[in-house]
């Protein structure tokens, strides 16, 4: 049985805000068999599996444990899994700060993206991977009527629509007409895992959008683990034809990062460090505005903080020798 079954209660919250059609491409993580209801959550409908997952404030928790650095009881007990909450004067003053990124393209490659869906599908779906808040650019065109967006993440964010990992999505094969995958990948342990899954799950010229670091110092503690060059980050995405790619944060944030973290290195301390960052956001923010006139030159993706590529699930492969010939960086 591969299909949700009808049932007398009311699905989980999260489920709840899915359409039909989504609610039956759920599938166990496991052992992609479906899923039914079960007094917890749900669990696989397969005999042999008959994994629960727990539902935690509404939303399901469908995480594959031999398989994710994650675990369930994370969050039911909720843990360092749940998305930080930070004192209401901290936020206010972070609010009032400067911010020492920007974002040359996001919005622009956004607009695209929703056209490309849009054009191909009637109300397409798009699974958004680390969507517990908005990732930059994307308010715009979330609410859009026109698709329907599904938000997961690792953490209960304000709007995680299920927990999952991206490692192992737990959504039949060809569910989805768009795949977002904004500032996540630097935080999967096999990131070329993540996006074999992401090719699963979407459908025949489905679309996928990605932003990864690059120059970045390390962010999210101990769930930080890569980095990728343009040429990495395209062979990465190896199995889509590639639409537009190139930096969607320049050289200049990555140098306002490294002088913030350089003088970080000094200091151990909570409050020092807190510190140093505040100062850093009034002292450097002006540097990143060079991006707006350094980040669409080629030679800039040599020392950009962050690259995006935009790409559609096809039939062929980039191979090695090809990817090589297409490096667009400045001359050695």
């Amino acid at each position: 049985m591969n299909r949700l079954p009808k049932s007398e209660g009311d699905p989980p919250a999260g489920l709840g805000r899915m359409s039909g059609r989504l609610r039956s491409s759920l599938r166990c993580p496991a052992c992609r068999s479906g899923l039914r209801e079960h007094p917890s959550g749900l669990a696989c409908a397969s005999e042999a599996c008959a994994t629960v997952y727990p539902t935690v404030d509404g939303v399901p928790v469908l995480i594959d444990e031999n398989t994710s650095v994650f675990s369930k009881d994370e969050f039911v007990t909720r843990k360092a899994t749940f998305f930080p909450r930070h004192s209401r004067l901290r936020t206010t003053i972070s609010g009032l700060l400067p911010q020492l990124s920007i974002s040359i393209s996001s919005r622009r490659n956004y607009r695209t993206f929703l056209r490309s869906i849009t054009s191909t599908s009637n109300r397409p779906s798009v699974l958004v991977l680390g969507g517990a808040v908005l990732g930059e650019g994307l308010k715009p065109i979330i609410d859009d009527e026109r698709a329907e967006f599904v938000e997961t993440d690792v953490s209960l964010g304000p709007r995680t629509k299920l927990v999952c990992d991206g490692t192992s999505l737990p959504f039949a094969d060809d569910s989805f007409e768009g795949v977002i995958v904004q500032a996540v990948l630097e935080h999967v342990v096999d990131p070329y895992k993540c996006v074999a899954e992401i090719h699963r799950v979407l459908r025949r010229g489905g679309f996928v959008y990605a932003e990864t670091p690059f120059m970045q110092q390390v962010h999210g503690g101990p769930y930080d683990f890569t980095r990728f060059t343009h040429s990495g980050h395209r062979r990465l995405f190896r199995e889509f034809e590639n639409l537009s790619s190139g930096a969607c944060c320049g050289p200049a944030m990555a140098l306002a990062w490294s002088l913030q973290h350089f003088v970080l290195s000094f200091f151990a301390s909570r409050t020092a460090r807190l510190a140093v960052k505040g100062a850093s956001r009034l002292l450097l923010f002006w540097l990143k505005y060079f991006d707006l006139y350094l980040a669409g030159k080629p030679q800039a993706l040599d020392a950009a903080s962050g690259l995006y590529f935009l790409g559609r699930k096809g039939d062929t492969i980039l191979g090695d020798r090809e990817l090589i010939g297409l490096f667009r960086g400045g001359a050695s």
